[in-house]
């Protein structure tokens, strides 16, 4: 071969290449993430809501690996002991029933974080808690260029912005999808549900991460109604589900398993804005920033969902006995 044609050769080599691993890495829906990332899930308690069964079955069914679970307390929520007990209980009855890969439950100490007086974030004193400990050390060993490590929030974000302020090159490996927030005619608030537990840890994390805030939520009494209990796996983690069904949360506007299923189901987010945070006044200092709409801005706000698309996918893992076979 002359050359000439050898270079040729080469370069359509590495043409083919460079395309090929673009659509390797090209995120499979509108979000900047999707099933092939490992999430660190971080909530308080497990009882008011699915997102720790989404989590788990999708991870046992070609959703995104669950390589963590962090424990917190939050006002609602106070007693750190007993969430974490909860989560073990989920896990018990996750492993008794055949489903694999499921981590202990991480118990995380911690207190909202303090705005310091200059404003200034470097400023602000850290916590280091388990949670930021666990973020920093599981993103270094698992987070690649092109697939970072999500941690996938139910409620405040403090141990996301915990870790940035022990090591802030952690905010290169993770992207940070929350339950959070609602939504407003110009953008989204950070606020109830969840955003209004750590608004300077709002704040730090939206600044300095690559965020997306799940604000689109649905009637999670439609996961499992009452009716249909009964069709509910034979087996621990259905009779989990069962006893644990009367508990969750008829509220519509607070669904923290949207932030699992955002990632883990490509077509779940069917409407997402491009946005960047806006700062509050001096006056309004105990809030969180307001996302408004930037179209060059560097996070992402989800605005509508396929609720019936994650409903369907719940069900079709826990009627499989394939997915018990593990």
């Amino acid at each position: 071969m002359g050359r000439l044609a050898a270079i040729a050769a080469i370069g359509l080599t590495l043409s083919c290449s460079q395309t090929y691993d673009a659509g390797e890495t090209r995120p499979h829906g509108l979000l900047p993430v999707d099933e092939r990332n490992p999430i660190i899930l971080t909530n308080d308690s497990v009882t008011d809501n699915w997102q720790g069964e989404y989590a788990i079955l999708l991870a046992n069914s070609g959703g995104p690996e669950l390589a963590g679970i962090v424990v917190n307390a939050n006002a609602p929520w106070p007693d750190l002991q007993t969430n974490v007990d909860g989560w073990r209980n989920l896990v018990a009855a996750a492993r008794q029933s055949g489903l694999s890969s499921v981590p202990n439950p991480i118990a995380s100490i911690s207190v909202a974080l303090k705005r310091p007086a200059s404003g200034n974030i470097q400023d602000t004193k850290p916590n280091f808690s388990e949670g930021a400990v666990f973020i920093l050390n599981t993103s270094a060993r698992l987070s690649l260029p092109y697939r970072p490590v999500v941690v996938a929030t139910g409620g405040r974000l403090t141990d996301v912005a915990d870790a940035y302020l022990i090591d802030p090159s952690v905010s290169e490996r993770v992207v940070v999808v929350s339950s959070l927030g609602a939504l407003s005619g110009s953008g989204a608030a950070m606020a109830n549900p969840n955003g209004e537990m750590d608004p300077w840890a709002d704040t730090i994390v939206t600044e300095n991460f690559r965020y997306v805030q799940v604000s689109a939520y649905y009637d999670q009494l439609s996961d499992l109604p009452t009716s249909r209990v009964a069709q509910l796996p034979s087996n621990a983690f259905g009779a989990w589900m069962a006893a644990k069904q009367p508990n969750i949360f008829n509220l519509a506007e607070a669904s923290d398993q949207v932030a699992i299923a955002a990632v883990g189901l490509s077509k779940f987010a069917v409407a997402v804005a491009r946005v960047s945070p806006v700062a509050p006044s001096a006056a309004d200092s105990n809030m969180g920033p307001a996302l408004a709409p930037n179209p060059n801005g560097r996070d992402w706000l989800v605005t509508q969902n396929n609720s019936a698309l994650a409903t369907a996918r719940l069900w079709e893992l826990l009627l499989d006995p394939a997915t018990f076979a593990h």
